[in-house]
């Protein structure tokens, strides 16, 4: 459905809901209930059975036959098609259950002689949530792959002071008086809502884009969830008559999610999003008041070890947020330096480390040091022929060859283009000009790419231990490798 249309049908839901609200004691709003509750919960079931992944252009790898991609394929499709259905799939069935637990009340009140205080229709309506909570989970989860760690620790600290809130003012209550059988479903209905509240918050707090779609979802788990606490708040300031039409709000609670189901954009919801580096201030805000809700219930609930326990929970929490903040930026920080040091497309040293390396490999004068300087002789041909990928390609395996041909205490760095430096410590010249003449023959070995076979050589500038210092170490190896092209390419110098 497109933007447009998803606006036009939540405000046809929202007129619908004021009309049943108007008439909710009416055979004509017990109609228009069940008729737009067992639609909504159609088009949620029609979404989830028409969904798939949008057609993206891909290059097909001319290596694969017809059949061998048409399979590969089908096979991708059924996957992403399967991962973006179940989320959607368990967020329709909830709806049915909610339906169906409505519809059950009408019927008992109409035809089985009234509505029991707690019977069959609660355990629709409380089969629901779990539902939609895993739903939730499952999104987050698709949106954040193995990146959820501190979104699901944050929405544990607000889920843990939110659940010792509503203990204290809205369960325990709901206990007080009654037996443990008469109060034990109602006390369901709370716990139900802190299970939505922390998928919701899992949602809300994992990396990912957050437009219309999302928030959709959101708005209507915060519906739900309002409704229940008002359905809690309200019947101490008002009559049944006035808060009892809340149940005709529903309705558009329900019509939230099955928009976002038929948003043209819903696949952010089961997509991997980008990874969030900064915390959004209304994060810190409100872990900041979860902090403080659990030690101040200490001061005014006369349940006190429910509030020492949120309170070591939530204590608990910040522990595990802070070693888990500092260990993602422990390995932020040595990816990043190894960044630093290290050619992104070979994984090779770059230039910063083999001055390093340089360095320290000539303090003595005595000790043999040698440097060879490639550079790559057709590397452009082939750049230009066959395109960078191509290019990319031969780099790699060049790179794999020269890494496999020396010590485990050599150093292969690549300098950026098509040259690359090895550094010998205890390697004197005659050793050096050994090594370059079997580079010679292997870097030559045809490269294999998509049917193709790409060759390249190589001309060596070798550099013994005559000069001082390292950068004039490697110019002078340079100087040779240029030497080396000019007699005609594909051999070495030694300088």
């Amino acid at each position: 459905m497109a933007r447009s249309g998803v606006r036009l049908f939540l405000l046809v839901m929202f007129v619908v809901t004021l009309v049943e609200t108007a008439v909710f004691y009416t055979l004509a709003g017990e109609l228009i209930h069940l008729v737009t509750y067992a639609t909504l919960c159609a088009l949620a079931w029609c979404s989830v059975l028409r969904m798939g992944p949008r057609r993206q252009h891909r290059p097909r790898p001319r290596h694969r036959s017809a059949p061998a991609r048409q399979l590969v394929a089908r096979v991708t499709v059924a996957e992403q098609r399967g991962r973006e259905r179940l989320p959607w799939a368990l967020v329709a069935a909830g709806m049915t259950l909610w339906f169906a637990g409505d519809a059950y009340e009408l019927v008992a009140a109409h035809f089985l002689g009234g509505v029991p205080a707690v019977g069959i229709a609660d355990a629709f309506w409380l089969g629901g949530y779990p539902l939609l909570a895993a739903a939730l989970a499952l999104m987050a989860r698709r949106r954040a792959p193995g990146r959820l760690r501190g979104a699901v620790v944050d929405a544990l600290t607000l889920t843990v002071a939110a659940g010792a809130v509503s203990w204290q003012f809205i369960m325990k209550p709901l206990a007080e008086g009654f037996a443990l059988a008469e109060s034990a479903v109602p006390l369901l209905y709370p716990f139900a809502d802190v299970v939505l509240l922390s998928g919701a918050l899992v949602v809300a707090m994992s990396p990912g884009v957050r437009t219309a779609p999302t928030r959709l979802v959101l708005a209507g788990a915060m519906w739900f969830l309002s409704m229940d606490l008002a359905w809690n708040v309200l019947p101490y300031v008002l009559s049944e008559e006035l808060y009892g039409r809340l149940s005709a709000a529903v309705l558009f609670g329900n019509a939230l999610l099955v928009a976002a189901g038929m948003h043209p954009a819903r696949l952010e919801l089961t997509s991997p999003g980008t990874e969030v580096t900064v915390l959004h201030p209304a994060r810190i805000f409100f872990l900041a008041i979860a902090l403080m809700t659990a030690p101040l219930l200490t001061l005014v609930a006369d349940d006190k070890i429910t509030a020492v326990v949120a309170s070591a929970a939530c204590a608990l929490l910040v522990i595990v947020r802070f070693t888990t903040a500092v260990r993602e930026q422990e390995r932020a920080q040595a990816l990043l330096a190894q960044q630093a040091r290290r050619d992104p497309l070979t994984g090779l040293a770059n230039r910063s480390v083999l001055r390093d390396r340089l360095a320290r490999a000539v303090p003595a004068p005595d000790d043999p040091v040698a440097v060879l300087y490639l550079d790559l002789d057709g590397f452009k041909d082939i750049n230009d022929r066959y395109g960078h990928e191509a290019g990319d390609a031969v780099l790699l395996a060049i790179a794999e060859r020269l890494s496999a041909a020396v010590r485990e205490q050599d150093l292969v760095a690549r300098l950026g283009g098509d040259e690359f430096v090895l550094l010998l410590p205890g390697v004197a010249a005659d050793e050096a000009v050994r090594l370059a003449e079997r580079l010679l023959t292997e870097i030559a070995w045809p490269v294999p790419y998509e049917g193709h076979q790409l060759v390249v050589g190589t001309s060596i500038g070798i550099a013994a231990r005559d000069v001082a210092g390292d950068e004039a170490l490697l110019r002078v190896a340079d100087a040779a490798m240029y030497r080396a092209k000019q007699l005609g390419r594909g051999r070495y110098v030694l300088s």
